[in-house]
């Protein structure tokens, strides 16, 4: 039996993240009296309140809900956090995001979009072109839907759209009707290991697709799965072997215009109005989904060119002929490195300043030299210090360990408030900021020191 057929009050801890929030807000929208907990105030848990959800700031057994049926919970909470232990020994039903996802997904066509990066943006596109077209779904997202202002969203069509996430395994206990996978990178390798691990882990994800279902991955990325059971399709934005991929790529006023060649003919006159190479190609695979769905073609390219992008993809937050400041999520080497490609196709010649916050000390620690050849490729480099997230510091593991094997001669280390005094001075146009830690908060700020400037 589904443990959420009786569910009259949920619980969650560390509602404020991206994907927890997603959660709230769809049993919320289902009757369900929702709650929880979150270490500090943000702008999603200030939306979540308006929405009627009671949230709280302080580990605090007297403000916690003793009445929920289900408590959920995101591995970034400490082990010694004293409501989620209260939970634990006293009997409730304490489970964490990703086996909600699974009881949610279990009788619904699920299209799952997978990958080290991309999967974001990939998945709020998607959902953005069923949303557009009139197709229909429940969106999980693992960001902010600039078109919507949200991360979630419901509708009578018994179909989702989620993030599979492949952190701590999660998206292994989804069954997708079609599954997109972006990228097997190394990343997470406090949870693999290895390399091969990931890998590994994606080919049994792709083995998890329903018998009948339909598997389209990126061209080039490679795992085993078995092939028996699905159809398997491929897509790129640059690659003719691809089953989907475009042609006649151009740049006008910074929106990117182009062909789509797929299996039964070519989507002509595609204009995203995003930047970012990389996110020709997360269109790509979101049109692969909307083509194998047999959605008008016309509609898809309505669709597209009115999608507004994703807070913290590619994001412009001050976009003039004087000044561009562009934000971005980017916290793997591979994302930079399309950060950056994307970037240059669309300002040429444009000196580049990148600030980075590092994320996870075993990530930076993992990815040390990817990190250092991404950044070197930008003009101009300030590294905040690392943000830790869920770890406790590494010995040796610091920003400055990155900055010091860097060859890039214009770069330097700053603080929060120097990165601000920085901002106030600077006469460089293109400024990028990127990171997955609380780098969202300096990109207000050096936003609205950059408007005052101009």
């Amino acid at each position: 039996m589904n443990p959420l057929s009786n569910c009259k009050n949920i619980y969650f801890i560390g509602i404020g993240g991206i994907g927890m929030s997603a959660l709230a807000r769809y049993f919320n929208t289902q009757g369900v009296k929702v709650a929880g907990y979150d270490k500090t105030p943000t702008d999603l848990t200030l939306a979540l309140e308006a929405e009627g959800i009671k949230i709280h700031f302080e580990d605090d057994l007297n403000q916690m809900d003793k009445e929920a049926t289900v408590i959920v919970y995101t591995p970034a909470i400490p082990a010694n956090h004293g409501e989620l232990n209260y939970y634990k020994d006293h009997g409730y039903l304490v489970v964490k995001r990703s086996d909600v996802l699974q009881w949610i997904t279990e009788n619904a066509f699920t299209i799952a979009i997978a990958g080290t990066h991309g999967k974001t943006t990939t998945t709020s596109m998607t959902a953005h072109i069923l949303r557009h077209t009139g197709y229909g779904c429940n969106a999980f997202l693992g960001g902010i839907a600039s078109n919507y202002g949200t991360n979630f969203w419901s509708h009578e069509q018994n179909v989702v759209v989620v993030e599979a996430d492949e952190y701590d395994r999660s998206f292994l206990k989804l069954s997708p009707n079609i599954a997109v996978i972006t990228a097997v990178d190394p990343d997470h390798l406090d949870i693999y290991g290895t390399a091969e691990e990931v890998v590994k882990a994606f080919g049994e994800f792709s083995d998890k697709i329903k018998v009948g279902g339909t598997l389209i991955q990126k061209k080039d990325t490679h795992f085993t799965t078995n092939a028996a059971n699905k159809t398997v399709l491929t897509y790129a934005y640059d690659q003719s072997a691809a089953s989907f991929h475009t042609i006649n790529l151009k740049v006008v006023d910074g929106s990117y215009h182009f062909d789509l060649v797929h299996p039964k003919g070519v989507l002509k006159n595609i204009v995203l109005n995003m930047g970012g190479l990389h996110n020709v190609e997360n269109v790509t695979a979101a049109i692969s989904i909307a083509l194998s769905l047999d959605i008008e073609e016309e509609k898809i390219i309505q669709a597209v060119a009115a999608f507004a992008g994703v807070k913290r993809r590619f994001e412009y937050k001050v976009k003039t002929p004087s000044k561009v400041l562009i934000d971005d999520y980017a916290h793997h080497p591979e994302e930079l490195n399309a950060l950056i490609s994307g970037i240059r196709s669309i300002f040429p010649g444009e000196k580049m300043v990148l600030i980075f916050q590092p994320h996870l000390y075993s990530r930076t620690k993992d990815q040390c030299d990817g990190f250092v050849a991404s950044l070197d490729k930008a003009d101009e480099v300030i590294l905040l210090p690392i943000y830790p997230a869920r770890e406790l510091p590494m010995e040796g593991v610091t920003s400055e360990m990155l900055l010091n094997k860097m060859s890039l001669s214009n770069k330097k280390i700053m603080s929060k408030e120097q990165l601000f005094d920085w901002a106030a001075q600077t006469k460089d146009k293109l400024v990028v900021m990127a990171g997955a830690g609380d780098i969202d908060v300096c990109i207000t700020k050096v936003q609205e020191i950059f408007t005052q400037k101009v």
